[in-house]
């Protein structure tokens, strides 16, 4: 008999013979038979200095040994867990595990705040496709060739000739609504946006937007004023500070951003307000003739106003939020914090 073989003869009795009644005898026998560092390993570790007539044979009884200590682990462990089993005890005097209640994000808290003002105002919701076709995006909404939104700069193209993207806004869906129905159209949008932007405590590649829209016969910038005059009141408080500075939109004319006072720093200057004591929380405009006229609108007979803003902004100003990363960082001890405000 070979040394091998009777190195695996000795083992198997010392396998068959093993009696273990407590778990931490079932770990001794896996640490000492079947773990990388047990003797069945440093055997087939042997195998190699066994003459070759002779390793086909080796190699049979290491395989066979190895089955068997394996066998009578499972054994161990199966006798050992009916004994647990059966002596497991429930014990009724002890608390309870008490159920945790989940919170919504707080940009959909401020969004259903949105769509709850604007509803008031005789506001319909809309939705429409977040990967979208040029013409949608950007033709239709009076954006020239030449516009460097048109470039890989500033938006992400799914593909290129005929160009395919993540909307930038949500404008593309203001143009499926005017196509679809007649006016009047008083509806808003919100939803998901894509731009290729560096990301700070004030911008990211994604974010949130509610847009609006209102067409019909005689609106007037004087009815944009108003309904915005109205929703930052209503949003921010009565005594929050609202200011419109000129601006320029291609699918706008004449157009403006709306700019609140600062509820970070109250005035004084923080990094959200540029140290200037004000926030712009939306570009707004009257809808330019030639958009009216890609949807096959009359703009003789029918004009509009349309609106936009960043639901990040409004919430940062809501909440006192200074940084805009903290929405998609998924921090759990940032997001259980907030609760509906309605």
């Amino acid at each position: 008999m070979s040394a091998m073989e009777e190195k695996v003869a000795s083992l198997k009795a010392q396998i068959e013979t093993f009696a273990g009644k407590e778990a931490v005898d079932v770990e001794n026998f896996r640490l000492k038979y079947i773990s990388k560092k047990g003797v069945i390993s440093e055997l087939f570790d042997d195998l190699k200095t066994v003459p070759a007539d002779q390793k086909k044979a080796a190699g049979q009884l290491l395989n066979e040994i190895k089955k068997l200590a394996e066998a009578k682990f499972k054994e161990l462990n199966e006798s050992i867990g009916t004994k647990d089993t059966n002596a497991e005890e429930i014990d009724l005097t002890l608390p309870s595990i008490p159920n945790q209640v989940g919170s919504l994000h707080p940009l959909n808290l401020t969004r259903y705040k949105i769509i709850e003002i604007f509803e008031r105002l005789g506001f319909s919701v809309a939705d429409g496709p977040e990967v979208e076709d040029d013409w949608h995006n950007f033709t239709a909404l009076n954006f020239p060739e030449n516009h460097p939104a048109r470039e890989m700069q500033d938006t992400f193209f799914v593909e290129k000739n005929p160009d395919v993207l993540l909307r930038t806004h949500t404008s593309n869906v203001q143009i499926r609504l005017m196509k679809q129905q007649k006016p009047p159209i008083r509806s808003i949008m919100p939803g998901r946006v894509y731009r290729n932007e560096a990301i700070s405590a004030r911008a990211h590649c994604f974010f949130h937007q509610v847009e609006g829209l209102y067409v019909d016969k005689n609106v007037s910038f004087s009815d944009l004023k108003q309904t915005l005059y109205h929703f930052a009141k209503e949003m921010f408080g009565q005594d929050t500070r609202i200011r419109l500075r000129p601006s320029f939109f291609p699918f706008t004319e004449p157009s403006a951003e709306i700019d609140i006072s600062c509820l970070i720093c109250k005035g004084k200057g923080c990094n959200v307000c540029k140290y200037s004591g004000w926030v712009e929380i939306a570009g707004s405009g009257m809808v330019h003739p030639n958009v009216l006229k890609n949807v096959g609108i009359d703009p003789e007979e029918y004009t509009g106003f349309a609106f936009g803003m960043g639901i990040e902004r409004v919430t940062m100003m809501r909440y006192g939020i200074n940084d805009l990363r903290l929405f998609s960082e998924n921090d759990v001890r940032f997001l259980k914090q907030f609760k509906p405000v309605f």
